[in-house]
């Protein structure tokens, strides 16, 4: 069975040479996302580090199993994925089904959701994205323990703290 170092490699390999909406080497987001997820176990991080392979790279969920990452952590890749025909909300209302999908979603929802990122976005994406994330954590939170999503924001996105902490519209 591979590592988390094994996959953590996997994963740099898969995004080499891409860079996320700021200009930051892709491969920052996806291990962002795994340090959020740290507390929950090294089957999350796995996932978290591999949330955006297969939509943003060619690797397949067979090239995954067959590289050795555990079925269930595939699954959970899967789980996190678009898939051609399912809506943005569709796909979130799919997500949580899955407790471990949940929690790497709101820890890339929580990255992708840094007022430092997103200052460096132009105007229009700013507040076009920072809605969409809004949206999403309308249907993410309520599907995960309040302590959860305090343990993934405290180490991927603070500010949201607060946010947390408001009546879910």
């Amino acid at each position: 069975m591979l590592s988390l170092a094994d996959v953590d490699r996997l994963a740099a390999d898969a995004h080499a040479g891409q860079l996320d909406k700021i200009g930051v080497p892709y491969v920052a987001h996806v291990r962002a996302v795994a340090e959020a997820v740290a507390p929950f176990g090294t089957g999350l991080q796995m996932a978290a580090l591999l949330h955006d392979v297969l939509e943003d790279t060619a690797l397949t969920a067979d090239d995954l199993l067959r590289a050795g990452v555990p079925f269930s952590v595939v699954a959970t890749v899967r789980r996190v994925s678009r898939t051609e025909g399912v809506g943005y909300h569709a796909m979130l209302r799919q997500i949580v089904t899955d407790h471990s999908a949940t929690l790497v979603k709101i820890a890339d929802n929580a990255h992708n959701s840094r007022a430092d990122r997103a200052a460096q976005l132009p105007e229009a994406d700013r507040e076009r994205l920072a809605e969409r994330y809004r949206s999403a954590r309308r249907i993410l939170w309520p599907a995960a323990a309040p302590a959860d999503i305090r343990a993934i924001l405290a180490a991927v996105n603070p500010a949201l703290l607060d946010e947390l902490a408001e009546p879910v519209a």
